[in-house]
């Protein structure tokens, strides 16, 4: 059988190939490397994703002895802290809880309400891009806009937005299979840096209150319950980290895929395609994450055949499930007008995306722009992308107008 293997620099150029083949020779198959079993097809990763059989962890149900697992590494206790209470994290009843009262702060009218100043944010990196002639995309537009558009929503300084760029870019690599120690050292420092910056900004909200989300989620009740300060920042990490990487990532990926396909730059360019239009197949055709784990719960799980015992690990392949020709009709073509809104970019079941709507407000923005702006945009120079697997996104993606 075909393997994958996390460390070949050829497969994380261009991972497809392999993942195509991977996917036709089986729909799920076990990996000594990640230590799980691999789901490999559209309709298993996406009941994987529904199933509560599953979970994204198991310590609420059970010990690490009695699933035979290690304990978390103490030398990583602020990371482990930075994320326990993140909804990526969490299982019933804690994640029923905790997304109801976001639920009641993180609403489709606040959501709306940042339609102004994303498009502000967006002219005004445009303006920075034409001014330069040659820019790139990703460090002088994808990056600044998302975080602008995170401080703007939490609250937070414009005047701190590197702050944020720098801790999420240091904590993400510990989600990589390949991550040294240096790696996760540094994930460890930017986690408790980042604690402590937003205990500040909590305490900070309380005491001036801005209607901002920070300030909202510190004083939202809902039948007498309310946040804890772990809690808040947990969330603000899940909206940081998520919301920034997958946004830039799936910027970057989407227009390289754009200039290796003028056709379709063209279709958005002579108004065939609108832009909200052309979002769902940027999130299918090259997924800004490539992998979602879960684990076993309950007894009598089985998938493609496959039964999978209590405490085994379920690997979903994203960017495999999303060129499945059982789903999608010629998957491996780009098509900017395919708008399958249906695809798992966004995940799926109780931890389907909470910034989904602010996610394609902010695609769509940005990808009207850029047709609106540079008309005739071009690649200055071909991209690599990061030597990364589960979060897969471009260096730069240098343009020229």
């Amino acid at each position: 059988m075909t393997t994958l293997d996390f460390d070949d620099p050829s497969f994380l150029v261009d991972p497809y190939p392999t993942l195509n083949a991977v996917r036709e020779e089986a729909p799920i198959f076990w990996n000594d490397q990640t230590g799980s079993w691999m789901l490999t097809r559209f309709a298993d990763v996406s009941s994987a994703l529904k199933n509560r059989r599953l979970g994204r962890i198991y310590t609420h149900r059970y010990s690490h002895e009695e699933l035979g697992q290690p304990a978390p590494d103490t030398r990583w206790a602020s990371f482990l802290e930075h994320e326990s209470w993140s909804l990526l994290s969490l299982e019933p009843p804690d994640h029923t809880r905790i997304r109801r009262l976001i639920s009641k702060v993180f609403t489709p009218r606040s959501v709306r309400g940042l339609e102004e100043p994303i498009k502000a944010f967006s002219d005004n990196l445009l303006d920075t891009c034409a001014e330069k002639g040659e820019f790139d995309m990703v460090a002088d537009y994808a990056q600044p806009f998302s975080v602008a558009v995170i401080c703007s929503m939490l609250g937070v300084p414009t005047s701190d937005a590197q702050l944020l760029l720098d801790w999420s870019h240091a904590i993400v690599k510990m989600y990589e299979f390949t991550a040294s120690d240096d790696v996760k050292q540094s994930a460890d420092i930017a986690a408790a840096e980042y604690i402590a910056y937003t205990k500040q900004l909590i305490a900070d909200k309380r005491a001036n209150p801005d209607g901002l989300l920070v300030s909202e989620l510190a004083r939202v009740e809902d039948e007498g319950d309310s946040l804890t300060e772990a809690e808040i920042v947990s969330t603000t990490t899940v909206l940081l980290e998520a919301g920034h990487e997958a946004t830039v990532n799936t910027l970057g990926n989407g227009f390289r895929a754009l200039m290796h396909n003028r056709d379709q730059w063209q279709r958005l360019v002579d108004g065939d395609v609108a832009a909200e239009d052309s979002v769902e197949e940027l999130l299918r055709f090259d997924a800004p994450l490539q992998m979602f784990e879960r684990w076993v719960l309950e007894s009598g799980v089985e998938i493609a055949g496959q039964p999978i015992e209590v405490g085994e690990k379920v690997s979903m392949l994203f960017g495999s499930a999303q060129r499945d020709p059982r789903r999608f009709d010629s998957p491996d073509i780009f098509d900017i007008g395919r708008n399958d809104a249906a695809h798992i970019g966004f995940g799926g079941g109780i931890h389907f995306c909470i910034g989904a709507p602010l996610a394609r407000q902010e695609l769509a923005r940005s990808v009207s722009g850029f047709v609106e702006r540079f008309p005739n945009l071009q690649l200055a120079n071909e991209p690599t992308y990061h030597p990364t697997f589960v979060i897969r996104g471009l260096t730069a993606l240098n343009l020229t107008r």
